[in-house]
């Protein structure tokens, strides 16, 4: 009976630390062990919340232009001083939009979590947020839901899991701290590579839209919109 209380009391002033105290500080995410990537892991990782820091947004947004615009399916290899440029600019502006101090007044459930090494180099990162998101064909009814975006991994350090701590970490958020039990995201079709990241992370399909529009840096260093198909993917948690 003795130790029955004491584990009660123990259980008790833990929820106590997480609700009154843990809030309060920047807490890194536990890294999920997944595949074989889990054996190659940078030393020193770390995954953490923005925190709405302006110079984390904007070293994440220039990270996010190389990492992602320049290896985008059906877009150039390698992005010329035009693109990289337009491009480093529009993102920043987004990240700070989304993720940081100059928000509105609308819903702050935004984050944008940062993924770095031990010599604090970016690695990856990933947003999560309360949206509005279609529930049908993208036209209809919506839901108030996270919505994860802005996943991306830089070149050097794929292969190792981190894409896949990204998604927990962001899953994390949306449950133990927003109380909600679904995530949704949008991810293109022909990017087979996170469609099938998504599907092994226990993602499924909701719904695509095939009139869908995106940006895409051409090989004559120029950025055109280009039709695609969208799909909507959604994740029960817990």
């Amino acid at each position: 009976m003795g130790r029955i209380r004491k584990f009660a009391s123990l259980q008790a002033f833990l929820l106590l630390l997480h609700a009154f105290i843990l809030p309060n500080f920047c807490h890194a995410f536990s890294s999920p062990v997944l595949g074989i990537g889990a054996l190659f892991k940078p030393k020193g990782m770390k995954v953490f919340p923005s925190n709405e820091d302006d110079s984390k947004l904007t070293e994440a947004g220039q990270f996010f232009t190389e990492a992602f615009w320049a290896s985008k399916s059906g877009g150039a290899a390698e992005l010329s001083k035009f693109q990289a440029a337009s491009l480093e600019r529009q993102q920043v502006n987004e990240f700070r939009r989304r993720y940081g101090k100059f928000v509105g007044p609308k819903d702050r459930r935004a984050e944008l979590i940062i993924c770095q090494n031990g010599a604090e180099e970016l690695m990856g990162c990933a947003g999560i947020e309360v949206d509005n998101v279609q529930k049908s064909d993208g036209r209809g009814q919506s839901v108030r839901a996270p919505l994860m975006s802005n996943l991306a991994v830089g070149r050097k350090f794929r292969r190792k899991g981190l894409a896949e701590d990204l998604v927990q970490a962001a899953e994390t958020l949306a449950r133990k701290e927003w109380g909600y039990d679904e995530v949704y995201l949008y991810v293109e079709k022909r990017n087979k590579a996170a469609v099938k990241l998504y599907k092994k992370l226990g993602y499924r399909t909701v719904w695509e839209d095939d009139k869908a529009k995106t940006l895409i840096p051409t090989e004559s260093g120029q950025l055109k919109t280009a039709p695609t198909v969208i799909v909507c993917m959604k994740k029960r948690l817990g």
